[in-house]
């Protein structure tokens, strides 16, 4: 690596050659980019490989059950102002990904990194990061995920004594409960649409206030961190009270939100505000996040929605009605397997739009429609589903292993 005193040694170098060839044969082989199973041979070869790819680079983790890939990338952005960034842009990240991401940057001076939330404690044992950007905590698959309050004691735990500058988000009190243990935490006021799952709090589990956009627990005086950075409308709110406009391809709330978490991180690296933001202009689309397709002569843009909380951001970025809206759920191992969480989400807010449901459990997707008295028609594939659709832009909302069928399917 560049300025590298202490290089790999012969086995990590042959880890990391292994790795990228089994890869490589992936990738020759149709299955993907491959960096999930090369990761997995490295790790095998040299089981130490991450900390020794990680020795050389100021990192940054980014871990929440919502806006990881997006905010990773933002921060990835800004941080190239200050010198070379290698990043798990394609969102493998537990540690197999994040190994592959790391071995192919060998001149990087940041790693800016995405780990599923599960895996956050042992990565940041491994890598020694600079910085963890935490953003917010809320139900995700169901099946194989434990109850949030057990994510966040995991993070509180696991993040005890990091001598990381810890960027957390004060409006989710499970991100405030899980980030105070740590000696070193910026509080950024980015706000939380989703609250449903913190009315207990997670300190004493007694009944949580939520005046406004404050919150504090009644019982043991648990409360909202006093933020140095905010979002205020379409400005980030920087320490010193000055306000810098953000300007980002991408659309919706949570977007600013994920851009002002980001500010705030690159700050902790030296790059001011005003270039950290002008430089995440350069961000279009985030693995076919918000990218619009031409598809059968029409204009369909692909939206992800994992979870409650994620389908709450996507509703208030959609075009108002009556733009038709093409809706597709699967419950594949990636996913999660249990699709209790739909009955989660409120589904009257698509009030108005002809709606389109397609997916492995579309029948799932569509009691829970008829429950919440929405208009709708079950369809057979998202060709049927287009040809159906009235006219405008088509808002396609996919869950995870369903949006990437969609992306094959347009070609994206």
């Amino acid at each position: 690596m560049a300025g590298n005193s202490d290089p790999l040694s012969p086995r990590a170098k042959l880890a990391v050659t292994a790795g990228k060839a089994v890869a490589a044969a992936s990738r020759a082989a149709g299955r993907g980019s491959g960096s999930v199973i090369g990761g997995r041979v490295a790790l095998k070869l040299d089981p130490d490989l991450l900390g020794r790819l990680a020795q050389n680079l100021d990192v940054v983790l980014v871990s929440a059950t919502n806006g990881k890939t997006t905010t990773t990338r933002l921060i990835a952005e800004a941080l190239r102002a200050a010198g070379p960034v290698v990043s798990n842009a394609l969102g493998a990240n537990m540690p197999a990904g994040i190994t592959s991401a790391l071995a192919g940057g060998s001149d990087a001076k940041f790693g800016v990194i995405e780990v599923d939330e599960k895996y956050l404690a042992g990565v940041a044992r491994d890598t020694a990061p600079k910085c963890i950007a935490l953003l917010n905590l809320s139900r995700d698959q169901l099946d194989r995920a434990a109850e949030t309050r057990m994510l966040a004691e995991n993070w509180r735990e696991g993040l005890a004594g990091s001598k990381a500058v810890v960027v957390a988000n004060c409006d989710d009190p499970l991100v405030v409960w899980a980030a105070s243990s740590s000696a070193n935490v910026i509080w950024v006021a980015a706000g939380q649409m989703w609250k449903d799952d913190a009315w207990s709090c997670p300190s004493c589990g007694g009944v949580m206030q939520r005046p406004g956009d404050d919150w504090f627990c009644g019982e043991c005086g648990f409360r909202r961190p006093t933020p140095t950075w905010a979002l205020s409308g379409d400005h980030v709110l920087d320490p010193h009270g000055s306000a810098w406009p953000i300007h980002l391809q991408l659309p919706g709330r949570a977007n600013k939100a994920n851009a002002a978490s980001s500010a705030a991180v690159a700050a902790v690296f030296g790059v001011p505000p005003q270039v950290a933001l002008e430089r995440m202009y350069q961000v279009q689309a985030v693995a076919g996040r918000y990218d619009v397709v031409q598809f059968q002569n029409r204009d369909l843009r692909l939206l992800l929605a994992k979870n409650p909380a994620g389908w709450l951001e996507t509703f208030s970025l959609i075009d108002p009605p009556p733009a038709p809206v093409i809706l597709s759920v699967n419950a594949r191992g990636a996913d999660g397997t249990d699709t209790s969480w739909l009955w989660d989400v409120d589904y009257t807010r698509l009030t108005g739009h002809p709606i389109f449901v397609i997916g492995d459990r579309k029948l799932d997707l569509a009691v829970r429609l008829e429950v919440a008295n929405q208009h709708f028609q079950v369809c057979d594939d998202l060709d049927q589903a287009v040809q159906m659709c009235p006219p405008g832009r088509i808002e396609v909302i996919a869950n995870y292993t369903a949006f990437q069928d969609l992306r094959r399917r347009v070609g994206n």
